[in-house]
């Protein structure tokens, strides 16, 4: 998987420095298809997990997307990226790698429509005046670089722990489990599925991270279709998301929401382990090779991007952690307690929200401690507020 991840990684950086965050404001405001359709194909490539996604499509409604547009965005958004997308692609060939960015497309089109529908507002509702703020001008190499951090560290600080989860876990399935577990699914596709949307939905499970679960519990006996169900359904929802979505969305949007992703999710599962049967069949012939070709000596490509993988891993997940130690304790500085965060991408969107507030000169936001340190006049309650309309919970 590295070459691919790392090349992944490195497309994400390049979106998130070289794409303005007011493009996607822009193109997202009206309730009607053109704004979901819009909202779904800009999510599709961006790397964003479940909880990360979060206060980005908050920061999207604030910024005038309307509630249709923002369910698309939820949806297609955790299911894929570039990143999972050429993982997919290593991992488990072009067919899975075809198939998943599909689904997450039409599920996500799909509960759009639903809240366009029935979740009616008007246009005039969803207009924004920061919309009409400039960004401040960055030269190319300054965007470059901010891409380069933003997909070898901060990326991997999102992602990378679970990242590693997924391959352990992985690999624990593969070395432990009894192949006897899963034939009573073979061939049961219904039971297969149910079974693992009881158990993704929930629970945390980021789009890369869930790859090699899923091929794992497929060459234990799991159908096909119930480890695409996996892969749609695990990243799309956690249990967090559940509850910001029916917190600022509502709970029609909630609805909408899950109501989506189940359905793709059981409708492509069907579609790959009923109308594809034959070709799934070779395929996980191909994985069974593959597994064997584990064994024998990896290429030099492989072995050098591995190598790479684990360093950026190390620097990511260890030494930052060092560095932030060295931290300034200014008592002049007020501490705010926040709750909800889970990777940088909530970091980023706390601070945001916060130098927005009128008053505010500086903050420094610490995921590890759960804590923003402000500088200014603000008061409590408007900060309080401007966290919470994000999606975050502060005292």
């Amino acid at each position: 998987m590295a070459p691919y991840l790392l090349l992944g990684f490195l497309f994400a950086g390049l979106l998130h420095a070289f794409i303005p965050a007011q493009f996607y404001g822009r193109y997202l405001s009206k309730n009607n298809f053109h704004s979901v359709l819009n909202a779904t194909l800009l999510g599709i490539p961006l790397p964003l997990c479940s909880c990360g996604v979060i206060p980005t499509a908050m920061s999207l409604r604030k910024e005038g997307a309307s509630k249709a547009a923002v369910v698309s965005f939820l949806i297609a958004t955790p299911q894929t990226g570039v990143d999972s997308i050429l993982a997919t692609y290593g991992l488990m060939g072009l067919p899975f790698a075809i198939i998943r960015p599909i689904a997450a497309l039409v599920s996500a089109l799909f509960g759009g429509l639903l809240s366009t529908l029935f979740n009616k507002e008007s246009d005039t509702d969803n207009l924004c005046q920061s919309q009409l703020k400039t960004q401040d001008k960055k030269s190319f190499f300054s965007k470059l670089k901010d891409a380069l951090h933003y997909a070898f560290v901060d990326m991997m600080q999102d992602i990378g722990r679970w990242l590693i989860i997924g391959i352990v876990v992985a690999a624990l399935i593969a070395a432990f489990v009894p192949e006897e577990w899963f034939t009573v699914f073979q061939g049961n596709t219904w039971a297969s599925m149910l079974l693992v949307l009881c158990i993704s939905i929930p629970m945390y499970i980021c789009a890369t991270g869930s790859i090699p679960i899923a091929v794992a519990l497929m060459l234990k006996g799991l159908t096909p279709g119930a480890a695409l169900v996996l892969l749609m359904a695990g990243p799309a929802c956690n249990l967090a998301s559940i509850l910001v979505v029916n917190k600022v969305m509502g709970k029609k949007s909630l609805v909408f929401y899950l109501a989506s992703i189940i359905l793709g999710a059981i409708t492509f599962g069907c579609i790959v382990d009923y109308l594809q049967f034959h070709d799934i069949v070779n395929f996980l012939g191909e994985l069974s090779q593959k597994e064997a070709a584990c064994h024998s000596a990896p290429s030099l490509l492989s072995l050098i991007s591995g190598l790479a993988l684990l360093l950026l891993l190390f620097n990511a997940l260890i030494l930052t952690r060092f560095r932030k130690k060295t931290k300034d304790n200014n008592s002049s500085m007020n501490t705010y307690h926040i709750k909800g965060m889970s990777c940088n991408h909530c970091k980023q969107s706390v601070e945001k929200a916060i130098l927005n507030v009128k008053g505010v000169k500086s903050v420094s936001v610490s995921l590890e401690n759960g804590e923003a340190l402000v500088e200014g006049e603000a008061s409590r309650e408007d900060i309080c507020k401007a966290i919470a309309d994000i999606g975050y919970t502060c005292y």
